[in-house]
């Protein structure tokens, strides 16, 4: 049985530094301690990179989650994090109660937007931003009475299907 999505992981090339952003800007406190390895097989096994050594961080805010990873090796590929209409993962989105306010706050923090207000589409007002290391973030602030707000989640049930 499917609970929900547990956390989007992000690799960084300074984990402190991204830590500290969403700290700040999300409210994200840390869920575990920092995790190290290096030389560990059953990790490069489980992640499908050999060779592998890293550090990690587990954070928390709400029922969300984000895990950061600064690897030390193997070295990354180098190049632009992925836009919004790239193939892969390109963003993750923030619910929020107040998207002026939030947008302003996050501006505040550094954070860049694509445009300078979110738009508003009745229900839905949104903004595509980004993060120290150029990683897209959505703020969004949904109606209470739509049907994918927050407040409307129930367990999954997959036996509908």
């Amino acid at each position: 049985m499917i609970h929900g999505i547990h956390h989007v992981a992000i690799h960084t090339a300074d984990l402190d530094r991204l830590a500290a952003f969403y700290r700040a800007a999300f409210g994200f406190v840390p869920a575990t301690d920092e995790i190290r390895w290096a030389n560990e097989p059953a990790i490069d096994g489980a992640i499908g990179v050999p060779g592998s050594a890293a550090r990690a961080l587990m954070l928390r805010a709400g029922t969300c989650h984000v895990e950061l990873f600064e690897y030390a090796a193997p070295p990354p590929r180098e190049g632009a994090p992925l836009r919004p209409n790239d193939r892969g993962y390109t963003h993750f989105c923030v619910d929020v109660s107040d998207i002026a306010a939030e947008y302003d706050r996050l501006a505040a923090l550094g954070m860049r937007f694509a445009q300078d207000r979110p738009a508003d589409f009745g229900q839905i007002k949104a903004v595509y931003g980004y993060d120290p290391d150029g990683n897209v973030i959505e703020i969004q602030e949904v109606a209470a009475d739509h049907d994918f707000a927050l407040g409307r989640l129930t367990a999954l049930d997959t036996t509908a299907a």
